[in-house]
């Protein structure tokens, strides 16, 4: 959208980054509409719109540039957050809704900070996301280098922690109330953190690596994990023919329209809405959304919901062409 591997440049970079400001705006809203529904789901959308609107900042940035800085607010993010969070009000646990607009400072606090996927420390995910798309990713040797990267980014920020972990004094400050060792302390921070350690807790914290954490190791470890797949991905996409290529491009239609079919299914796990929620209805999810994107990408359509938050961006093209 903005460049590729070559940024765009004074009245076109301007108008692009109005076009996905627009587009922010846009995706936060059908997040919040989303919120008001009962389904019991953390609704990602609004956390989405800001960290979009913090990536505007960056977008006339090269790929090493990106990627310096992803690697910095690695350890950056989680230490304003670890600072910040016990200034700001208190938690709501329930997804940002319509409601939340009449209280902007919590609502913001909530989508920068204490939610469940906090903007600001998961702006290093965007900024190496950035970075990618700012490297050519065709031919044989993308792929084994994303991999072998990646590979060794997850493998050495699990390795540390760990390391870290391992010391009684660390064990004592995140457990202060009784005495573990340290599988017993690995098997409790095997569970997610709901996007952000105790607030107010001991920064011994900033050394765990677990699920949803938002530490400088999670964050590396997600990251390093991303790599692998993707680099998996297209090195399977390069290794198969051309009508092979055409198959997996219609079994992973639903990857074009992303917008479309993640509010698809907030939708489908209403009370109101087939099917009835149920432990086994998780290949009923899959089984509809590979469906449907497989439907979109045989029309070679766009999602209606791609097409409504990309309209403005189309808008300030055209003008300006």
């Amino acid at each position: 959208v903005s460049g590729g591997a070559e940024p765009r440049r004074g009245r076109d970079l301007r108008r692009t980054a109005a076009g996905l400001a627009a587009r922010a705006v846009l995706v936060a809203a059908i997040g919040l509409l989303l919120g008001e529904l009962e389904t019991g789901l953390a609704i990602i959308l609004a956390y989405y719109g800001v960290l979009f609107l913090l990536g505007l900042p960056f977008l006339g940035l090269r790929a090493p540039a990106l990627a310096g800085l992803a690697a910095a607010w690695l350890v950056v993010g989680p230490v304003l957050s670890h600072v910040v969070r016990p200034e700001l009000p208190a938690r709501d646990f329930s997804s940002p809704d319509l409601a939340r607009l009449s209280e902007p400072g919590p609502l913001l606090a909530d989508l920068l900070l204490t939610g469940y996927y906090p903007a600001l420390p998961w702006l290093a995910y965007l900024l190496a996301g950035m970075a990618l798309g700012r490297v050519d990713l065709r031919g044989r040797r993308v792929p084994a280098r994303l991999v072998a990267g990646g590979l060794c980014l997850a493998v050495l920020a699990v390795s540390i922690s760990r390391l870290c972990t391992a010391s009684p004094g660390v064990r004592a400050a995140l457990l202060p109330s009784r005495l573990t060792t340290h599988d017993e302390l690995l098997a409790v921070l095997a569970g997610s953190q709901h996007g952000s350690t105790p607030t107010g807790g001991a920064w011994q914290w900033l050394l765990v690596v677990s699920p949803h954490s938002a530490t400088p190791f999670d964050l590396a470890q997600t990251i390093g994990s991303a790599l692998v797949v993707l680099g998996l991905c297209l090195a399977l996409a390069a290794a198969l023919p051309p009508a092979g290529r055409r198959v997996l491009a219609v079994v992973g239609g639903a990857g074009t329209v992303p917008l479309t079919l993640y509010s698809l299914h907030v939708l489908m796990r209403t009370p109101d809405v087939w099917p009835e929620e149920e432990p086994d209805t998780f290949g009923t999810h899959v089984a509809v959304v590979l469906a449907v994107g497989a439907v979109f990408a045989l029309a070679r359509r766009r999602g209606p919901l791609e097409w409504l938050v990309g309209w403005p961006g189309r808008r300030l093209t055209r003008r300006g062409a």
